[in-house]
């Protein structure tokens, strides 16, 4: 454990899982908030739970926003199934949540939690309702790290999936004065769960690692179906490591806005690469076989 303080908000989605026991092995984890993204809040809210569950987490979980601020919900059961975590048979959640107001519990922790970094890797939804609820909040906290953005999309040719889900969310987040840090595809793309990888966690030999092993398989199965290469970023461990772990990634500081009103450009980040200094963080490279190693290991702790 670095000693990072945590707040984790996610959208449980494979991925997810792999930032929930990243986030309970590396940090203090204090919560973990859900919202709707990659499945239904339902879903999403279910998969933390049992995730907790499964290694032994003892977190509140606090379920959130069911869809974004405006416009229609967007989902990534393409990707992940109708119930989040398609490869594996999710089993009934023992623990149950701790409340069901997301942005209430995100101000009343960063109010008792000095220093807290709020890790967001689904759509923004809930950390932009805890904005609306107390700006004050930007000035408390450590950071907010997000998983989001780059220079090219995955739901769009311009939008990456969390951000195209709630560009209104979004441009709250960024446009707050909050220290922000920023994985994009670009960093993420260059952590993924290989056949090697996949083998790694099989040797663990545990129940979870089983559960996760599987998941990862169909997710890495799914991912070259869609795009046909060997693509299965772990996208949201990453945002994770980012704070605990910053001496693994290569961060530029540039200035970036949310684009609302595109027709084929909803939900884009632009980066602003012009100038050498700006607001947010946005990491750019990384240790790849640092952090992939981190994450085998936070499965074989748990």
């Amino acid at each position: 454990m670095t000693g990072e303080k945590v707040l984790l908000d996610c959208d449980p989605g494979h991925d997810d899982v792999m930032a929930i026991l990243t986030a309970a092995r590396y940090a203090d984890l204090v919560g973990i908030t859900t919202v709707a993204g990659n499945a239904a809040l339902e879903h999403t809210t279910r998969n933390a739970l049992v995730t907790c569950d499964l290694a032994g987490i003892d977190v509140p979980v606090h379920s959130g926003a069911a869809g974004p601020l405006s416009g229609p919900t967007h989902d990534a059961v393409h990707v992940h199934g109708n119930e989040g975590l398609d490869g594996v048979e999710i089993p009934r959640p023992v623990r149950t949540t701790a409340g069901a107001d997301a942005a209430g519990f995100i101000v009343e922790t960063t109010a008792r939690t000095p220093s807290l970094w709020i890790v967001a890797v689904g759509p923004l939804t809930n950390i932009a309702l805890a904005l609306r609820q107390d700006p004050a909040l930007t000035q408390r906290v450590a950071g907010i790290s997000i998983m989001g953005g780059g220079t090219f999309g995955n739901a769009t040719a311009a939008a990456e999936f969390n951000i195209w889900a709630d560009p209104e969310a979004a441009d709250i987040v960024f446009g707050s004065s909050a220290p922000i840090r920023m994985c994009g595809l670009d960093l993420t793309h260059q952590v993924c769960a290989d056949g090697e990888f996949i083998a790694w966690i099989e040797q663990l030999r545990t129940p979870l690692s089983a559960f996760v092993a599987a998941l990862l398989d169909h997710y890495a199965q799914r991912i070259l179906e869609l795009v046909g290469e060997d693509l299965a970023a772990l996208h949201d461990p990453c945002s994770v490591l980012a704070v605990t772990h910053p001496q693994l990634f290569g961060f530029g500081n540039h200035r970036v806005r949310i684009e609302l009103d595109g027709a084929h450009t909803r939900g884009m980040t632009v980066i602003d690469r012009r100038v050498a200094r700006g607001p947010v963080e946005v990491a750019w490279n990384v240790e790849s076989a640092a952090v992939l190693e981190l994450i085998r290991q936070a499965v074989a702790s748990a």
